[in-house]
């Protein structure tokens, strides 16, 4: 029987790359739930080729409109809508795989839903574990849940660490392109753009995403994550530059072996051993050709110009409700970005004093950790740059 899959956020980048991944495997993987936000006219495209059980809009108006579409065209998907419409899916459409691709905190209640169901859940998501931190870890050990890592340093740590027992780690290594200002001086970055920030290297990924790169708070938000997706103090996760992206992220053994996943960087690789985990199967992706690497550069991070590690750090030793706070800032600052009201250096700034002011709790609940998220929104909003 082919797995069945559900999907939230099935319009965006990584959605779209993980559809692509099942069409490629027939008979292995099986759409049974589709979510998106309010974009109906892609959701429908996508419910016109993999015509799943369920689909889900937030958006009321949107969702009637799908709803009008799909009827004129004699398809049976049941269409849900409402904030709690992605959550109410997960909780009653029977299915193996739920992949966590929302953008943003929007996606957690039913990431969460999900992962107390029991199911094998893939987190392409950075704030399921970045906000929940304990909550979700202990919620997927009372259900039995399995929570496998989507985001490419992730998977490659996830994949390295059947090299060893937990017992053996020494230390994890997040790799990071630098973004498109790693050559940049501060006062250059000064002036960034979002136009600048969308430039990425190597990887072709939402502008969210995009501009988390630009600032490195993604390997902010990735070393917060990968102390509870691997039980991993932060001390002992560090952050190096690879421009070439070839290599994913390494594991250190206490032996003294390094084990690295390599591959190009192309995101259907890790989406797809994550949705057939245990096994590897066949994949369209271009494959590595040695003869034409040529050299790999690594070097360490400047701190002094990403602040955004300084920060992860901290919030990963806070645990409690820091990682609320800080993602909800940082979600906040990027849109005040794009939206040319702040420049790119204050980004960090506002994210650092929302963090500071919020009031922490070291052991929230669900309601706790979505309060904080709310104020730290409001906060940075109301704020000007320091």
């Amino acid at each position: 029987m082919p797995k069945r899959v559900i999907i939230l956020g099935s319009t965006g980048s990584i959605g779209r790359s993980a559809l692509d991944v099942i069409q490629s495997l027939p008979g292995e993987l099986s759409v049974v739930g589709l979510s998106a936000g309010n974009g109906w006219e892609a959701l429908a495209d996508q419910i016109l080729q993999h015509r799943p059980a369920v689909a889900t809009l937030s958006d009321e108006t949107a969702a009637a409109r799908l709803r009008s579409f799909l009827k004129d065209k004699r398809i049976d998907t049941d269409v849900l809508s409402g904030p709690d419409a992605a959550e109410r899916m997960v909780e009653t459409v029977p299915c193996d795989f739920v992949l966590s691709a929302i953008v943003g905190i929007a996606g957690l209640p039913a990431t969460l839903a999900a992962v107390r169901k029991g199911l094998a859940v893939g987190l392409a998501n950075k704030e399921s574990l970045v906000v929940t931190g304990s909550l979700m870890v202990e919620a997927a050990k009372e259900s039995g849940a399995t929570l496998i890592p989507v985001d490419s340093e992730h998977s490659a740590i996830f994949q390295s660490l059947h090299a060893g027992r937990h017992e053996e780690i020494e230390r994890l290594f997040l790799t990071a392109s630098g973004g498109p200002f790693r050559t940049w001086t501060a006062e250059r970055m000064r002036g960034a753009t979002a136009a600048d920030a969308m430039q990425h290297p190597t990887w072709s990924m939402g502008p969210k995403i995009t501009i988390d790169s630009a600032t490195m708070m993604n390997k902010a938000l990735e070393i917060i994550e990968a102390k509870w997706l691997f039980s991993v103090q932060p001390d002992r996760i560090e952050v190096v530059i690879h421009p070439e992206s070839i290599i994913h992220s390494m594991v250190a053994f206490r032996d003294g072996s390094v084990v690295a996943q390599m591959g190009r960087p192309d995101m259907r690789t890790p989406i797809q051993y994550a949705m057939t985990y245990p096994h590897r199967l066949d994949s369209r992706c271009e494959r590595l050709d040695f003869s034409k690497l040529g050299r790999m550069h690594f070097e360490p991070p400047d701190a002094g110009r990403f602040p955004a590690l300084r920060l992860g750090r901290k919030v990963a030793d806070m645990a409690g409700t820091a990682g609320a706070a800080f993602n909800a800032a940082n979600e906040a600052a990027v849109e005040l970005f794009r939206a040319g009201k702040i420049g790119f250096l204050d980004i960090a700034v506002l994210v650092e004093n929302a963090l500071e002011r919020h009031s922490y709790d070291p052991c929230p609940d669900l309601s706790a950790l979505m309060a904080v998220d709310r104020r730290a929104r409001k906060e940075v909003s109301q704020c000007c740059p320091v």
